[in-house]
């Protein structure tokens, strides 16, 4: 597997974008969903990674830095044809050294709650990430919660 800085014209990246939000609407209500579309990734700060097997964009996700000392995750997504090839823990350590490139000493995510939510939060935790409080302009909800990881 190979991990790439995505390139947000290829058609499987826009794909896997595409299959991101439809999930994230399928499981929470509209007003609840935080996702990013394609447009967001062009914004400073912000690089959307892709995991590949061979010539197959597998997954997807980005680290957003907030400030000089803490980052996000956003839109972690593994294409539904990849489950279960470790895609997801794949992006979630280049995330996490990407992040620890860049100085930033504290991660933190938004996702969703719910059983859909399940398998995610299960990676999340894995990886040290500890349930907190909301961060940014997110405001907490039935719909959704916050993990942190201290990277120091």
């Amino acid at each position: 597997m190979k991990i790439t800085n995505a390139d947000l014209s290829h058609p499987q990246v826009i794909g896997l974008l595409q299959i991101h939000l439809a999930g994230m609407y399928e499981n929470s209500p509209p007003e609840q969903v935080f996702a990013l579309d394609l447009s967001a990734f062009k914004q400073p700060g912000i690089q959307l990674y892709c995991a590949w097997l061979e010539d197959i964009a597998c997954g997807i996700g980005a680290l957003k830095t907030l400030n000089t000392d803490e980052g996000e995750i956003k839109s972690m997504r593994t294409h539904p044809d990849c489950l279960k090839q470790g895609v997801a823990s794949r992006l979630l350590e280049h995330i996490i050294q990407q992040a620890k490139i860049r100085g930033i000493g504290r991660l933190m995510l938004e996702t969703g709650s719910g059983e859909a939510f399940d398998p995610a939060i299960r990676l999340y935790q894995r990886y040290g990430f500890i349930s907190g409080p909301a961060f940014g302009d997110y405001e907490k909800s039935p719909f959704n919660q916050f993990f942190h990881l201290n990277l120091d």
